[in-house]
């Protein structure tokens, strides 16, 4: 009987391994990297959304937050959503209130400018600057500035390093 050191086996290996179609191969190449992905980021899509210390209403009430605000999803359980903020604080909250379909951001310091273009030779718009856990939308990222878009829709330009975006 061959061990696994002998060619005979060695031989059989390397046939079984040649005969696995390539488009198979790379598809399970494809899925090992996309389950070895870090974590999925969501947005808050409603006006308000509670966090939560538990999956469920009766869980505390932890933090209030607004729309477009970012976080990382760690996980489900029923219809609730495991979450972890630009602080790393971890929450639920009741996943119809979130989405994936749009990028977020977060303003990671008080007193943040933000601009009317991307660059700080334009001006500051005039609703600047904003605090920390100011969210937005992601309109666009452009070479180390981030177009973003605010509740009530009013646009404007944030340096990358400033915010935290999912």
């Amino acid at each position: 009987m061959p061990n696994e050191n002998s060619p005979q086996t060695s031989q059989t290996s390397q046939n079984a391994m040649a005969k696995i179609p390539l488009p198979v191969s790379i598809f399970a190449l494809m899925l090992s990297l996309v389950a070895a992905s870090p974590t999925t980021a969501l947005c808050i899509k409603n006006e308000k959304a509670n966090l939560r210390a538990g999956p469920g209403i009766k869980h505390e009430k932890l933090w209030q937050v607004f729309q477009y605000m970012p976080f990382k999803l760690l996980g489900t359980k029923g219809n609730w959503k495991r979450l972890q903020d630009v602080d790393g604080d971890k929450y639920w909250v009741h996943a119809p209130l979130t989405t994936q379909k749009y990028k977020c951001a977060v303003i990671k310091k008080n007193q943040t400018n933000l601009r009317e273009g991307p660059g700080t030779q334009y001006p500051k718009v005039k609703w600047a600057p904003v605090d920390k856990y100011f969210s937005m939308k992601v309109l666009k990222i452009e070479n180390n500035w981030v177009h973003i878009q605010d509740a009530s829709g009013d646009k404007a330009w944030v340096y990358h390093p400033l915010v935290w975006i999912q």
